[in-house]
């Protein structure tokens, strides 16, 4: 593994990247030493530049030439483009901008791509300047959104700019990761304020930016103010570049014994992963010593059954994984391990260049290739020097280390080269192996050609959508000037800006044809032509686009009365949802390998099967009479047309299935996909937390609701615990807000009517293998009577009735009898609960029961509803 070539070394310094540095400066609270804002200290750039150097330096930090430069650059009023190589410490520069703007009394705003980004920084600014000074909006919810700092996602300020334009209380704009830009789908996001905010100051960050001559004469002449380009080619750490012909698995033990650890190996799949790191188990990854710090700073953490089990394998024998598919709380957990030094190597996807904070010293690439969505291509400049900058910590390393995995068959060809050693005839002889059919290859000169490339060329992805135009409506002044000014003085081409007139041109008229938007004879006081005609929910086409459309399914559509309207207020709400494609193809397999069975049993021949076949899909419920009312509030709210209907069932599914959070996962073999699963469960929760209107929760969708969030607590409460707490909005008490998220859910009994919900679903597993006569699978389960007593109680039963209902009407609560001990006559106990899921019988008897007590102690410490069935009874 030799090196291919190595950028020149630069002095060690400590100002790095990560916020722990930020946060190790702060021995006096830096509000504290800054200029009072209308002082004439806070008047004078050298005062304000000397308070917050200083209190840098009080810390042990020594800025960098770069960061030196571009803080004069903000406190002088200029404009900042900051394009350094990751781990110079831009984020101590955005502080340094943060202190400027709060001495001088105007709002600052932190954009990142990322809400779990967004959360990192607020949390870290908080600890900087104090939680008054600090708020957060991310789309979600908002906490503090009046402080004079605040950190929002890129899209949360591009409306902000939108709505109010000059008008709006934005005084300096910190964007990071500013390469977003050149997004095609998010794009529009970092472009819009530069467009829209020309009295802000910005400070525009990025590792892998290219040529920004055209941006610095943009921002120039938008802003009026001078804009600085801060460069610099040295890393603080410099980085180290090989090529490696031997297996990944040597490459990475070589690595781990010549002292280049921790080591991120990146892989092109979240399976390649999890692969290759339990097949680096089989290697001494690490010492007794380390097993031992390890399994010490895990603790008591709770890991689930799946790939909770395999996770923890992994990191007690030293081995992490790290992808978004991942649950939250594993991949914190990973992080945390990692920064304290206890993993000497984390297998994971290029998740690591969206500035995830992974203390590391090698970056191994385990290929050049990825897949985009579409196909298989090679890492682009700047996606390769994103990924390949997380090498060498600040403060840590002398040097990073960048090495590249040949392909297989490369390294297969190098391994019989090795063979023929110096004998020219066995050379000649010597069998090349070839690239399988298809396979998109790199070679050392893809290396040393990303190596160094410039990062391209940013380009623009602007775009034009009816919320757009929604926004601009609400602005003060003239709207038609203000679209014209957005449409016209934008970076795209001219072809392109009277495409997008054009476009504007043909949502107006649809939001004029619809009565949303009116014309005035006479223009207003200040120079309006144009108005909305009544008030919309436009909260809702902001944040939610369908929300609207779901709310007026739910009041005017479904039936109250209906044993299923709590699930079709569920599949309503799902239909609004983006689609967590993974899970549906999942349940599409399903149905397709349970219809093919159900059609084999049936004798169809396979060229019929073959055509049933291609219209089996996921489960859709009220596909047809959402599509139809979807097309009829279409063409009264056009502005919904940019968002399309997509009926689904995955909350659904899993509660008509009766399944926890590992059931389904299992069920459908989603175990690498945990993280999207929990996702998707999450934004449902908050979705029906937030538009389904207190007058359509019935009883029953008030339990649905309830136990949908006790699933996503148990399962990992962080996505939660940290919105309940924002959604209090203005009035949330902000220390308590920016206190950390505790791991541990709180106990799964807790919330009593999720529980009662939990033991529902638990019963009723009993009741759906009942109804198919299936002993064995009931006896499968834990705490339940062996396979011959519930045949012998399955033959009783149906000496008597024909079947057992698992529909609607047999999941009612009327049918599920708690003695929770609260009775006159109640056997059970607070803590011990009887049970007793009425059977729904053909003739409505009602007279067989599946009989259970639940401990509820064991139900805390399982986090699940523990049952101890005694079987079929007749009562």
């Amino acid at each position: 593994m030799g090196s291919a070539m190595a950028t020149t070394p630069a002095p060690s310094a400590s100002a790095g990247e990560s916020d722990e540095l930020l946060r190790t400066s702060a021995r006096a609270s830096l509000t504290s030493v800054l200029p009072a804002p209308g002082s004439a200290a806070a008047d004078d750039p050298d005062a304000v530049y000397e308070a917050f150097a200083g209190w840098v330096a009080a810390g042990g930090i020594e800025l960098y030439p770069a960061q030196q430069e571009a803080l004069i650059e903000v406190v002088s009023g200029s404009n900042v483009v900051l394009a350094t190589p990751t781990g110079s410490g831009k984020s101590l520069v955005a502080a340094g901008a943060h202190a400027a703007a709060l001495t001088a009394g105007i709002r600052s705003f932190y954009t990142a791509p990322l809400k779990a980004l967004v959360s990192e920084k607020f949390f870290a600014l908080v600890e900087t300047f104090g939680a008054e000074n600090v708020g957060m909006m991310t789309g979600d919810a908002s906490v503090n959104p009046g402080a004079p700092i605040v950190c929002c996602t890129a899209e949360v300020l591009a409306n902000v700019a939108l709505r109010s334009g000059a008008f709006a209380d934005v005084g300096q704009v910190v964007m990071d990761e500013f390469h977003f830009y050149a997004e095609p789908d998010r794009g529009w996001a970092w472009q819009v304020p530069l467009i829209e905010l020309p009295q802000a100051q910005f400070l525009l960050m990025s590792a892998t930016l290219g040529d920004v001559d055209w941006l610095r004469e943009d921002l120039t002449r938008r802003t009026g103010r001078p804009t600085a380009v801060v460069t610099s080619v040295e890393r603080p750490v410099p980085l180290h570049y090989s090529w490696a012909t031997t297996p990944l698995q040597e490459t990475v033990e070589e690595l781990l014994v010549t002292d280049r650890a921790p080591v991120y190996v990146v892989h092109a799949t979240q399976a390649a992963a999890v692969e290759q790191a339990q097949a680096l188990t089989s290697a001494k990854v690490a010492t007794r010593e380390q097993r031992a710090a390890i399994a010490e700073a895990i603790g008591g953490f709770r890991f689930a059954p799946g790939f909770g089990k395999v996770l923890n394998r992994l990191l007690r024998m030293g081995v992490g994984v790290h992808h978004a598919g991942m649950l939250p709380k594993y991949r914190r957990l990973v992080e945390t391990l990692a920064q304290a030094g206890l993993l000497r190597v984390v297998c994971g996807t290029d998740t690591l260049g969206v500035g995830i904070n992974v203390p590391i010293r090698t970056v191994l690439f385990a290929g050049l290739t990825k897949f985009d969505g579409r196909r298989t291509r090679h890492y682009r400049a700047r996606e390769f020097h994103q990924i390949a900058g997380r090498a060498g910590r600040a403060g840590f390393d002398t040097a990073g280390t960048v090495v590249v995995q040949a392909p297989e068959h490369e390294v297969e060809n190098a391994r019989r080269v090795a063979k023929a050693g110096d004998d020219p005839k066995k050379l000649k002889k010597v069998q090349r192996v070839k690239a399988p059919d298809g396979f998109v290859s790199w070679s050392q000169a893809t290396m040393d050609k990303l190596v160094t490339a410039q990062p391209e060329q940013l380009t623009s992805h602007f775009r034009v959508t009816t919320s757009m135009l929604l926004n601009l409506l609400q602005r003060p002044g003239n709207p038609v000037e203000a679209a014209r000014h957005l449409l016209l003085d934008n970076h795209e081409p001219r072809k392109r800006q009277l495409q997008h007139v054009r476009r504007a041109v043909e949502l107006f008229r649809a939001l004029l044809d619809a009565g949303v938007v009116e014309t005035l004879p006479e223009p207003l006081a200040d120079g309006r032509q144009v108005r909305l005609v009544s008030d919309l929910q436009l909260d809702f086409a902001l944040n939610q686009p369908l929300s609207p459309f779901a709310l007026a399914v739910v009041d005017d559509l479904l039936d109250r009365e209906s044993p299923t309207y709590a699930l079709d207020v569920v599949s309503t709400i799902e239909s609004t949802l983006d689609d967590p494609m993974k899970v549906l193809l999942a349940q599409q397999s399903k149905a397709k390998g349970e219809a093919v069975a159900r059609m084999k049993a049936d004798g169809l021949e396979y060229e019929e099967r073959m055509a049933q076949l291609e219209d089996v899909t996921w489960p859709k419920p009220l596909e047809e009479q959402l599509r139809a009312a979807y097309e009829t509030y279409r063409a009264g709210n056009p502005w919904v047309a940019d968002h399309e209907v997509r009926p689904k069932s995955v909350v659904r599914d899993m509660f008509e299935r009766a399944m926890t959070f590992g059931d389904f996962v299992a069920f459908y073999q989603l175990a690498r996909s945990e993280g999207l699963v929990l996702r998707y469960l999450s934004d449902a929760y908050k979705a029906l937390r937030q538009t389904v209107p207190e007058d359509a929760r019935t009883e029953e969708v008030t339990d649905v609701v309830e136990w949908l969030g006790e699933v996503v607590r148990q399962t990992d409460s962080s996505l939660l615990a940290e919105w309940e707490k924002l959604r209090a909005g203005d009035d949330v008490d902000v220390v308590a807000a920016t206190a950390p998220v505790e791991d541990e859910a709180p106990p799964v009994t807790a919330n009593a009517r999720a529980f009662r919900v939990l033991v529902r679903n638990a019963v009723f597993r009993f009741v759906e293998l009942a109804a198919l006569d299936r002993p064995q699978a009931l006896a499968a389960l834990d705490g339940s009577p062996d396979e011959d007593t519930w045949a012998d109680q399955l033959d009783a039963y149906y000496d008597e009735h024909d079947s057992i209902g698992t529909g609607p009407q047999a999941r009612g609560p009327h049918l599920l009898q708690v003695d929770d001990g609260s009775g006159p006559h109640a056997k059970g106990s607070p803590r011990r609960w009887y049970v007793r899921q009425v059977l729904d019988d053909p003739a409505g008897d009602r007279d067989w029961a599946v009989v259970a007590e639940v401990d509820l102690d064991a139900s805390d410490e399982a986090c699940a509803a523990v049952l101890q069935v005694a079987g079929l009874l007749r009562l």
